[in-house]
């Protein structure tokens, strides 16, 4: 079983996008779950996490421009994102944090042109 992001694409600077990631009752219900990104020749690197009772907690990289959030009647997870810069380019993912190994998917690529 694998979490599928969706939701990315093409934007300029200052643009903005939102991220969602469908998840398994039995991943969501139990986990904070999290946003996380790779850009190109870098390790994946946590953006946003929010918990089962909407806590929520991001990299500084990001904070006030971005916003995680979780609908937990539907087992999913977004992430609003404003103001993107060209530094956000990466395939985002969502997991669980701590993470579920198995549950990696493919991730959605944003790619924020200049």
């Amino acid at each position: 079983v694998q979490l599928q992001a969706s939701g990315g694409g093409l934007v300029q600077a200052g643009g903005s996008l939102t991220l969602s990631c469908a998840a398994s009752r039995r991943i969501f219900s139990i986990n904070t779950m999290a946003w996380y990104r790779q850009a190109p020749g870098k390790q994946r690197e946590l953006v946003a996490a929010i918990t089962n009772g909407g806590t929520t907690n991001y990299a500084d990289s990001v904070k006030g421009r971005f916003t995680i959030s979780r609908d937990n009647s539907k087992n999913t997870v977004y992430l609003q994102m404003n103001s993107l810069k060209p530094e956000d380019t990466a395939v985002y993912y969502c997991n669980a944090l701590p993470v579920w190994e198995a549950y990696w998917g493919q991730g959605t690529q944003v790619t924020v042109s200049s």
